[in-house]
């Protein structure tokens, strides 16, 4: 009798187990709107700001190149895509990737770059740390991959 109902829990476990896991790897992927842009990955406010930056002026969103999905920040991609990331390159600075998460403005990379940190359309300002990061994102002088930031940075 004890045996059979170790079996039985067991099996239970087995399969409770297994039926989690398939769930999980079912769901889609969480995001929010903004306008009629959704915006995947860990965000925690209606404005992008994500668990891994979260400043008043974390506000902006990045469309991967690889993908042509916005996310927050890298580490939100690198947790969510199924592929590696790819950066935009300089002869697509043209094209609009970056959306501010307060009036959801659509700002190509070159404007991005140029904005003095400000949105030019509701001149909310953005994260002047970001900078550090454009080799995640865009093509630059750097052509070697630099780990993901920390929030520390």
């Amino acid at each position: 009798m004890k045996q059979t109902l170790l079996i039985s829990l067991t099996l239970i476990l087995i399969f409770s187990s297994n039926t989690f896991a398939q769930e999980k790897a079912d769901q889609p992927f969480k995001f929010i709107e903004i306008g009629e842009i959704k915006v995947f990955g860990k965000s925690i406010d209606k404005h992008t700001r994500c668990l891994h930056w979260h400043s008043q002026l974390d506000i902006i969103a990045i469309k991967f190149k690889c993908c042509e999905k916005y996310y927050p920040c890298f580490s939100c991609h690198e947790e969510e895509a199924d592929h590696e990331h790819k950066v935009w390159p300089k002869s697509e600075y043209g094209e609009k990737a970056i959306l501010c998460g307060i009036c959801g403005n659509e700002l190509s990379i070159k404007d991005y770059m140029d904005s003095d940190n400000t949105c030019p359309h509701c001149q909310s300002g953005f994260n002047p740390g970001c900078s550090n990061h454009y080799h995640l994102y865009f093509e630059t002088g750097d052509t070697k991959l630099k780990a993901a930031p920390t929030s520390d940075q």
